[in-house]
């Protein structure tokens, strides 16, 4: 049988093997390569928050709107100025306000030569009975994956709605105003004055 003293002879031993081994772990090359993908992991989840400002090209996306139709973004170039406008969840308060306001004063914007939309990161049935819950006579678009939420820079990494601001596209295809501080009850009447205010061509009669 070991005295007490081998005893605390062989812990120590032991605790000294240990102690090796984790230093050497951390020697390992493995671990400054996973630290490193951890690194430009992160980084690219930073990258991927776009920020687009007045005079960038518009992003090249597409949406299923709330009348079953497909819309992209680059079909409009050329033609015509487009209004996207974000907002977070369908059957919210702010939300219902903001998209009943296009819808009421909805005559505002066809006085110019504009295709307006409003548009989340709900699904297209969702936002069909949306619609028609706040007798919306324009598409709410959907974008459920985020993809074009991520594109316009209104989806942060994590988050699954969108931020409430509002794109005005020109006829080039260039955004021509970011609107951060949306007035959701009177939103419509805010886009045509903006409009108006950016020379856009006004429907012929």
């Amino acid at each position: 049988m070991r005295s007490s003293k081998q005893l605390w002879f062989a812990a120590v031993a032991c605790g000294v093997a240990v102690l090796a081994a984790v230093e050497a772990s951390y020697a390992s090359p493995a671990i400054p390569i996973l630290m490193k993908a951890g690194v430009m992991a992160a980084q690219n989840d930073v990258e991927q928050v776009v920020e687009l400002k007045v005079g960038d090209a518009a992003p090249d996306v597409e949406f299923l709107g709330s009348d079953g139709k497909t819309y992209r973004l680059a079909d409009f170039r050329g033609k015509q100025a487009v209004v996207v406008a974000w907002f977070p969840r369908a059957f919210t308060p702010g939300c219902t306000a903001q998209c009943k306001a296009f819808a009421r004063d909805g005559d505002e914007l066809k006085r110019y030569d504009v295709a307006y939309f409003t548009a989340s990161c709900d699904t297209q049935e969702k936002n069909a009975k949306f619609a028609e819950s706040v007798g919306a006579d324009y598409p709410i678009l959907a974008d459920p994956e985020g993809k074009a939420a991520r594109a316009f820079g209104v989806l942060a990494p994590g988050k699954q709605t969108a931020t409430r601001w509002t794109f005005i596209i020109g006829k080039d295809g260039k955004i021509a105003a970011i609107d951060k501080s949306v007035n959701t009850a009177n939103h419509a009447k805010d886009v045509a004055a903006k409009l108006a205010e950016l020379g856009v061509a006004k429907r012929e009669p």
